[in-house]
C-alpha cells in the first residue's frame, strides 16, 4: 500500500508581519521567507527610518523583535511613532531551535513565528514610568559607587591606624564625617579629632581618642583626601538626581485629581533609611499616586519599596495583569511545577532577577526579624521551620506581591489574614462549627440544652 504524505498548515494570524533581529552594529529585518524579504540596515537614525520606510512600503502593520541588550530601545521608539503595532519579545522564545543561528536565519524566523500568532510581547511600563524608572535606576547606581567609595575610605583609616570604625557605627555620619574631613585638612592630635563627637555618639571622647592614633603615612592620607573628594561628589550627583524624581512625581500626581486629592497622615513607627530620598515625602507620595491605597500599611515595607513599585511597574502596570498569580510568575517568584505521568518532578523557582522582586525579598526578611507576632510574620515563621530562610523568603515576597496586586487593582485595604491555627485549635474550631450548626438545625434553646445563664 501506498502511504499518502500529510501536510499540517497552520493559519496566518498576522498576514502583515515583520521579524527582526536586533543587533549591535546592524539590524536583519524580514517581511518573509524568500531571500528578497531580507534586508539588512544599519544602526544610526537615518537607518532607523529607512527601516521604518521600508516597512510602510511593503504594508507591514505589526512588527515582532528581540529584546536584545539596549539596543532595541531607539528603532523601538521609531517604529511606535511610525504607527506599527511593535511587540517586544524574549529570546529565548526564539533561540531554541537548531539551526537557527545566523541573523538572516533569526529574522526570518521571527517574522514566521509571528506570523502564526507564537510570539507573545514582554511587559512594558508607560513613558512616564520608563523616564522615573531611569532616573531611580540611576540613582540606585550612585549609591552603588558611594558605599564602594565608603569601603576604600575605611580601608586607608584602617592603614593610617585610625580604627574609626570600631568607635562609630557609621564613617559617613556625623561623627565620622567631621572626623574625616579634619583629618585630611592635616588635624593628627587624638584629642583634637575626639572633640568632635555628635552629641548622639554612645562613645565617649576619650574612646574615640584611643583610636585616632596614626602612623602619619602620607600616600594613604593622600588616597584618603581622593576618596573623601570623590563621596562629596557623588552625594552631590545623588542630591540632584532626587530632585528630578521629586518634580517626575509631582508633575505625574499633580496632573490627575484622583491622584491629588487623597491624603494621608505621617507614619512615625516607619523608620525611613539613610538611602531614602530626604525631600520626598514616599508615604504621601506613595498613597496618593496609588489613588488612596496604602501599602506602607504591610508590614515590613518600607519606603524604598515603595519608590520601586512606582518607578519599575507603575500603577497601570500592576493592572496589565490579569491575576495575582501572572504577577508573581512575571517577578519570577512562583514555582516553575514541571509535571510528567502526573507526578510533579521539578518546583524551584525560575532564575532571575528584577529590581522589584529584590525589593519585595528585602521587605520579606524584614518580616521575618520583627519581634512582634503578625499573621506574615508567623507564616514566615512556619515556612522557615520546613524549607529554610532562602525558600521562605522567596514564598514571603510572593505573598506580599499578591497582597499588592489585589490591593492596588481591587483598591481595598490592606487586612490582616487569619493567623495560623495549630492542629488542636482546628479541632476545637471545628467542633464549635458542627455543634453549631445541630443546633440551628434542631431549633434547640438553652432550655433544652439546660444551659444556666446568670
Amino acid at each position: 500500500m501506498e502511504q499518502k504524505s500529510e501536510t499540517l498548515s497552520m493559519e496566518i494570524v498576522n498576514p502583515h508581519a515583520a521579524g527582526i533581529d536586533i543587533g549591535s552594529r546592524s539590524h536583519w529585518v524580514s517581511i518573509g521567507q524568500k531571500e528578497k524579504d531580507i534586508r539588512e540596515f544599519g544602526v544610526f537614525n537615518d537607518d532607523l527610518m529607512a527601516i521604518a520606510d521600508w516597512l510602510s512600503e511593503n504594508k507591514i502593520t505589526t512588527v515582532a523583535m528581540e529584546s536584545t541588550g539596549t539596543y532595541w530601545q531607539a528603532l523601538y521608539a521609531v517604529l511606535l511613532a511610525a504607527g506599527f503595532q511593535v511587540i517586544l519579545c524574549n529570546g529565548k522564545f526564539t533561540k531554541n531551535i537548531k539551526g537557527r543561528k545566523t541573523d538572516i536565519q533569526d529574522c526570518a524566523w521571527i517574522q514566521k513565528l509571528h506570523s502564526i500568532g507564537l510570539l507573545s510581547g514582554s511587559f512594558l511600563p508607560d513613558e512616564a514610568t520608563e523616564q522615573l524608572r531611569t532616573y531611580c535606576r540611576h540613582r540606585a547606581n550612585l549609591l552603588d559607587m558611594a558605599a564602594s567609595t565608603q569601603k576604600k575610605m575605611q580601608k586607608y583609616l584602617r592603614l593610617l591606624n585610625l580604627r574609626l570604625d570600631v568607635v562609630v557605627n557609621d564613617i559617613c555620619g556625623f561623627t565620622g564625617m567631621a572626623i574625616i574631613e579634619a583629618i585630611c585638612k592635616g588635624e593628627t592630635k587624638p584629642e583634637k579629632l575626639a572633640e568632635l563627637r555628635n552629641g548622639n555618639c554612645r562613645k565617649s571622647e576619650t574612646e574615640i581618642a584611643k583610636a585616632l592614633v596614626t602612623n602619619g603615612r602620607m600616600d594613604y592620607l593622600f588616597a584618603l583626601q581622593q576618596e573623601l573628594d570623590m563621596y562629596k561628589i557623588i552625594q552631590t550627583k545623588i542630591t540632584a538626581c532626587d530632585a528630578e524624581i521629586e518634580k517626575m512625581l509631582n508633575n505625574i500626581i499633580n496632573c490627575d485629581d484622583n491622584k491629588r486629592q487623597h491624603y494621608i497622615d505621617k507614619k512615625s513607627h516607619k523608620r525611613v533609611n539613610k538611602n531614602t530620598p530626604k525631600n520626598i515625602d514616599l508615604n504621601m507620595v506613595g498613597y496618593q499616586y496609588f489613588e488612596g491605597v496604602d501599602l506602607m500599611e504591610i508590614e515590613g515595607f518600607s519606603h524604598g519599596t515603595i519608590l520601586h513599585l512606582i518607578s519599575e511597574v507603575g500603577l497601570d502596570g500592576i493592572k496589565k495583569f490579569q491575576t495575582a498569580k501572572h504577577f508573581a510568575s512575571w517577578l519570577r517568584l512562583s514555582p516553575n511545577n514541571k509535571k510528567t505521568g502526573g507526578k510533579i518532578i521539578s518546583s524551584k523557582v525560575p532564575k532571575g532577577s528584577n529590581r522589584l522582586k529584590i525589593a519585595l525579598r528585602n521587605a520579606a526578611n524584614a518580616i521575618g526579624n520583627l519581634k512582634d507576632s503578625t499573621p506574615l510574620r508567623d507564616f514566615f515563621q512556619r515556612i522557615n521551620f520546613k524549607k529554610g530562610r532562602v525558600s521562605t523568603i522567596s514564598a514571603t515576597a510572593r505573598k506580599l506581591a499578591v497582597i499588592v496586586w489585589n490591593m492596588v487593582t481591587k483598591g481595598t485595604k490592606y487586612i490582616n489574614p487569619e493567623g495560623y491555627l495549630f492542629l488542636d485549635q482546628k479541632r476545637k474550631l471545628g467542633l464549635t462549627k458542627r455543634i453549631q450548626k445541630q443546633i440551628n438545625k434542631f431549633g434547640l434553646t438553652s432550655e433544652d440544652l439546660q444551659i444556666v445563664t446568670n
